[in-house]
């Protein structure tokens, strides 16, 4: 059973930093590209970052180009977002994925609150 486990949210002032991670089960995650969506609060979904398996690509939404930073490490099964420079717009569920065809699996979410 493929399972994706977020970690890391919090509360955090403007201009502070966060690193989530993401625990991956039930595939061979070395082989699979890994994402982060969030969702902010009355918003729809939001693709954040994405790492490629082939490459180790990485990929930025504008909107978090140059702040957050995304990493995989394969020994252990885990994805990371590194978070700096936190915006209260960064305000959101974030949520690890994959695709898994012909399947897309997310994990529960972490919840990334930044406010004064």
């Amino acid at each position: 059973e493929v399972q994706l486990v977020e970690s890391g949210g919090g509360m955090v002032q403007p201009g502070g930093s966060l690193r989530l991670s993401c625990a991956a089960s039930g595939f061979t995650f070395s082989r699979y590209n890994m994402n982060w969506v969030r969702q902010a609060p009355g918003k729809g979904p939001e693709w954040v970052s994405g790492i490629k398996v082939d490459d180790g690509g990485t990929y930025y939404a504008d909107s978090v180009k140059g702040r957050f930073t995304i990493s995989r490490d394969n020994a252990k099964n885990t994805l990371y977002l590194q978070m700096n420079s936190l915006k209260p717009e960064d305000t959101a569920l974030y949520y690890c994925g994959t695709g898994i065809r012909p399947v897309d699996y997310f994990g529960k979410g972490t919840l990334v609150t930044v406010s004064s």
